[in-house]
């Protein structure tokens, strides 16, 4: 009986998992692609890539702030300086925020380590009272 009751708990628990599997990549589509492309690929010297990007190795605890306050100023992508504005996007929930960072960080050449919500929801009450630079 304890067989079939884990089965049954493991068959439930994957649902959830799969029912969530690709929210990432539908959030990433919806909130970022317009500006950093369908294949994370940026805009010439404009909008910087995702696409095997060493700044989201580099910058990983800062990742979780620069999307929910956004980011101003000048950062380094790949040897390449950008300097565009990247608004905020304080509309999305620490769990919608890992998985758009969970998506990137496995994409596009990227094999970065994941972040679990935990994770990014310290991270991000860390930054509530800074300017998000």
């Amino acid at each position: 009986m304890r067989g079939a009751a884990g089965l049954a708990v493991a068959s439930v628990l994957a649902g959830c998992f799969s029912n969530r599997q690709n929210e990432g990549e539908k959030l990433y589509a919806t909130h970022c692609a317009s500006c950093h492309g369908e294949q994370g690929e940026g805009l010439r010297r404009l909008i910087p890539p995702l696409a095997g990007a060493d700044y989201l190795r580099q910058q990983r605890a800062a990742l979780p702030c620069l999307i929910r306050k956004g980011q101003q100023g000048p950062i380094l992508v790949n040897g390449v300086t950008f300097n565009q504005v990247m608004p905020g996007h304080d509309d999305l929930t620490d769990s919608q925020i890992t998985n758009i960072l969970n998506f990137v960080q496995q994409q596009w050449g990227n094999q970065n380590q994941t972040y679990t919500i935990r994770e990014v929801s310290e991270l991000l009450d860390a930054c509530h009272g800074s300017d998000g630079q």
